[in-house]
């Protein structure tokens, strides 16, 4: 299955998990102190908000994968259209260890594409990121991972 994958950065989380509690009709998935998800059937979308993460909007898209084989199909099809990416094997990031293919379309947004392997009790930061997670993520002028902050 495949799930379309959303974050945004928000100031108030307490608000805006009202707000998208309301739109999806469920309660969230996973709830901690500055993040809130809701694994949402129909339409098929991980919609994630966080706070304290610096920029509010925006913070990511990406497509949400079930196997390392699905990670593999996107990052080949990406190359194979000279698309180029950054691959992160261990990711600790959004309460979650997942496997990931960073890539910025052309209207620089940045869109995360992964398979989940565990969940975990932080929210993340590890060298790939600076230690920031995925918070903030960004490509530089060669279309290189940059650091990201939050």
């Amino acid at each position: 299955m495949k799930r379309l994958h959303i974050h945004i950065s928000v100031n108030d989380l307490q608000e805006s998990k009202k707000f998208y509690t309301a739109l999806f009709g469920m309660e969230p998935t996973k709830e901690k102190e500055d993040y809130v998800q809701w694994l949402v059937e129909e339409p098929a979308v991980n919609m994630a908000i966080s706070s304290g993460r610096g920029k509010v909007g925006l913070n990511h898209l990406g497509l949400q994968v079930d196997s390392d084989e699905a990670l593999e199909a996107i990052e080949q099809r990406l190359e194979k259209a000279q698309i180029g990416g950054e691959k992160q094997e261990e990711a600790q990031c959004c309460y979650a260890s997942s496997k990931k293919y960073w890539v910025e379309d052309p209207q620089n947004i940045i869109w995360e594409n992964y398979h989940t392997m565990e969940q975990i009790e932080f929210f993340g930061g590890d060298s790939f990121t600076g230690g920031t997670g995925c918070c903030s993520p960004s490509f530089d002028e060669n279309k290189k991972w940059s650091k990201g902050s939050c």
